[in-house]
């Protein structure tokens, strides 16, 4: 493969723990909002960390993701009611009682009006294997992928003022049928993005300490 020259910014010492710092401090308020307000919010802010959430690293440079947003308002019903049918199901009968009550300090049920409220979902889908020219392509490692480009995603809308909440409806094949998705792509993550309700609140929680994640050898 033809190699281009690395372009890279060898920065100062100082300027580099600045920097960190800056991210950690910026990134460490970031929290799952389920109450949203409807304030509009500006496409291209979307777009902007979409194209970010693009340059994550992947297998064999397949990026084998798609971001679906969404807008419209039958469509965010369509997949409010759609999620409501597979949630209320899994509390009420698929859920063991263990996960449960791992979920009771969040006080989250099968009810899911923010899905109508926030003025965008972002749908991340990942692509298990291309198509070109009628032949399928192996893609190698969908998953770990589409998950660090998600990370990225929701980095840089948080950086850019956004609530945001990671929502897993399972199942969650209704997804591609409602936005019309090809079957090689297969719903990864559900994003509503938009500014938090002003009397919002979140679960009193705490992260990790350093020392219950870092281990230096």
């Amino acid at each position: 493969m033809k190699q281009a020259p690395l372009v890279f910014d060898q920065l100062p010492p100082e300027e580099q723990q600045r920097r960190a710092a800056e991210f950690l401090e910026r990134i460490r308020t970031r929290r799952s909002v389920r109450q949203f307000s409807d304030r509009p919010v500006p496409y291209e802010l979307i777009e902007t960390a979409i194209r970010a959430a693009a340059t994550a690293p992947s297998g064999a440079n397949q990026q084998p993701w798609r971001f679906v947003v969404v807008s419209e308002p039958e469509l965010k019903r369509k997949i409010r009611i759609a999620a409501e049918v597979e949630e209320k199901e899994n509390y009420e009968r698929r859920f063991p009682q263990e996960w449960l009550e791992a979920l009771e300090p969040f006080d989250t049920d099968w009810h899911k009006e923010f899905l109508e409220i926030v003025p965008y979902l972002i749908v991340v889908f990942r692509i298990d294997h291309g198509l070109e020219g009628g032949r399928r392509v192996k893609h190698y490692y969908v998953s770990e992928s589409a998950g660090i480009a998600t990370g990225f995603l929701l980095a840089a809308l948080h950086l850019a003022g956004l609530a945001t909440l990671t929502h897993t409806p399972c199942p969650m094949g209704f997804l591609g049928q409602i936005l019309d998705r090809p079957p090689n792509e297969r719903p990864f993550l559900l994003i509503p993005v938009g500014y938090p309700a002003e009397d919002a609140t979140v679960p009193d929680i705490r992260k990790k300490e350093i020392d219950e994640v870092l281990v230096r050898r």
